[in-house]
Formats: structure tokens, sequence, C-alpha cells
């Protein structure tokens, strides 16, 4: 991901929340999301960031972005551990189903694998079930660990998913 591509990476990260989260998170909280103001945190992490968090970006055949993925390492409250997080996944509503989300997390597993985490973690919205039968297809597992969130004075939880990383 380049900062040329932090406009269309927060078009599919905000139409992304839009579709998946529509029901799970309040709906005037949906519709305030901004591109504009993320488009301009992803360029401010991007610039400022020390290298640890990668983006990476799914095109299709015609250059166009159509999906984006980040992962780093995983955050135990302010402590960063050994594992590795995948902080995000989004493909573009009008891609989901043609395989660009599953490219993006093989590819996001690789670069762990290689970098020699033992796990890669990610957070995923208790009621959100198409994202649950998602990860699951793809080898992680509910591991037990629950955690609160709340938008807009609406709990909205999150269960962790884990996968062991080959050696």
């Amino acid at each position: 991901m380049t900062l040329a591509d932090c406009d269309r990476v927060a078009e599919i990260r905000i139409r992304g929340w839009q579709s998946a989260y529509r029901g799970l998170i309040p709906q005037p909280y949906l519709d305030g999301l901004s591109v504009e103001e993320d488009a301009e945190r992803r360029r401010t992490y991007l610039s400022q960031g020390d290298g640890s968090v990668v983006n990476l970006v799914a095109e299709d055949s015609g250059g166009e972005i159509v999906g984006w993925a980040c992962h780093g390492p995983y955050r135990e409250g302010e402590v960063l551990t050994p594992d590795a997080e995948l902080y995000a996944i989004y493909v573009h509503p009008d891609q989901v189903g043609r395989g660009t989300g599953q490219a993006l997390l093989t590819e996001c597993v690789a670069r762990c694998t290689a970098a020699g985490h033992g796990r890669l973690l990610l957070w995923v919205l208790k009621g959100n079930d198409r994202a649950r039968r998602f990860y699951e297809r793809a080898g992680l597992r509910a591991d037990g660990a629950e955690e609160p969130f709340e938008v807009d004075g609406v709990a909205v939880p999150e269960v962790r998913y884990a996968k062991r990383l080959p050696r």
C-alpha cells in the first residue's frame, strides 16, 4: 500500500463497515463515517509508521484496488507480543465472494509465518456470522477470549480467533 492508495482503501474500509456491520452497529454511527477522515488517518498511519504494520492491497485485473488488509504485532493491552495480529481485512462490498478476501488472508498468513510468528490472532464482532464463517473456513478458531466493545452506547462484543502458524 502506498500513500496514493489511501483514498481508495478508506472507501473500501468505510463501505465495508457500512455493509458488514449493518444491524450490528448503530446505523447513525455507520451513516456518519467519513471516507475523507479515514483516508487522512490512513495517510498519517502509513507515513508515521515504523514498518511493523504491513498494509496490503488487492487489485482486480484492471489494476483497481478492491481489497485491503493489515497486520502486525499482537497487542496485549499496550504491550506488543511475539504473535501476529490481523488488524483489518476489508473487501469492497461489490467484490465480496470473489476470492479477494481469501487471497489477502492467505498472503497475511504467509508473511506472518515467514516473519516467525507462532500464532495469528484477530478480533471479530461476535454477531458477525459471515466473517466468523470466513475465518473458520481458513482454519482460525475462536479461542474463548472475548472483549467488550461499545459503539454509541451499544454493546458490540468481539471474540478472538487464533491460528497456529507453522515454524
